[in-house]
């Protein structure tokens, strides 16, 4: 029986244009770890909180991968409980998917202490219940592409299980956090109003469009994609100079580009890593220029999946 373990689960980009609450897929770079010792008292316990990010709730019912390894315990029945310490590797209020991460890593960790392990795909509900805590909601689009990798179409309202979908292999990412925090609360408040059908159609016409480029590998239809019309216009305000770093992605030959799930990170598509990469200095120096330190990662669409790290009895 191990007794301990550790596992990472990859930062991630949601939302991906007019895929919300939908689409999203992991990030090679940035990650959450998270330490679980299995032990005898029937409860979970976070005894330590690392990284760049410490100032999170201690409470287990309150953090998001204290959550996820509670509702893990709820529903497998477990006799015994779960320690857990976690490594903050992605910044809070990005964008970027991490309070979904944490809860990944955390229930990737405690079900490597199983005595009958589960397969990846049935720790989804545990993750959902954890970031359900962060975001208000039971939504999977940082959650499925973090525990799973790549780039997923996250189902969850009907309980089904997540999708893997294609993603080209010259298909990359830039993707620019600035130093500002934006929390998932205030901008999902920032959706409250009702959208017209007009919005609600173009919007399905862009989402079919980017499903159709990524199952092809058509970087046509990707282009015609990759434009949301109901969620980026209401938040970009929220994002100092998110036009112009759009823009510059555009004129340095992106795909398409918009928010990173609800910001204040923006990510833009390009064909192939060294596109990204220039692409992704373009939209950093732009966002110096609005007075914005910003940092650059650079990732495969088809990014890496959680995973154990370390086991031992």
């Amino acid at each position: 029986m191990r007794a301990e373990a550790t596992a990472l689960a990859p930062a991630s980009s949601a939302n991906l244009g007019p895929g919300f609450d939908l689409l999203g897929h992991s990030l090679e770079g940035w990650h959450d770890l998270a330490s679980v010792r299995r032990i005898a008292a029937p409860e979970v316990r976070i005894e330590g909180i690392e990284g760049i990010a410490t100032a999170l709730p201690g409470r287990p019912e309150d953090n998001t991968a204290g959550a996820a390894l509670l509702s893990m315990r709820a529903a497998l029945d477990l006799p015994f409980g779960f320690a857990l310490r976690l490594r903050k590797g992605i910044p809070l209020g990005s964008g970027l998917g991490g309070s979904a991460a944490s809860a990944v890593a955390a229930v990737v960790a405690a079900n490597a202490l199983l005595d009958a392990p589960l397969p990846a795909e049935a720790l989804y509900p545990f993750a959902l219940d954890g970031e359900a805590v962060a975001s208000g909601s039971r939504h999977g689009d940082n959650i499925a592409p973090a525990l799973l990798g790549g780039l997923v179409a996250a189902f969850h309202e009907d309980g089904s299980a997540p999708v893997r979908l294609k993603a080209p292999d010259w298909l990359f990412t830039a993707v620019v956090h600035p130093a500002v925090v934006l929390e998932t609360r205030v901008a999902r408040a920032a959706l409250a109003e009702p959208y017209p059908i007009g919005a609600l159609v173009r919007q399905t016409h862009h989402l079919a469009a980017l499903l159709l480029g990524l199952e092809r590998g058509d970087e046509a239809l990707l282009r015609r994609g990759l434009h949301d019309v109901l969620v980026e216009p209401r938040r970009a305000a929220l994002v100092p100079g998110f036009a112009a770093v759009k823009q510059a992605a555009l004129d340095a030959g992106a795909l398409g580009a918009s928010l990173s799930g609800a910001g204040p990170s923006v990510f833009a598509w390009f064909r192939g890593r060294a596109a990204a990469e220039a692409g992704g200095a373009a939209m950093q120096q732009t966002f110096a220029e609005a007075g914005l330190a910003a940092s650059l990662l650079v990732s495969p669409v088809a990014g890496p999946a959680a995973g154990l790290l370390t086991a031992r009895d």
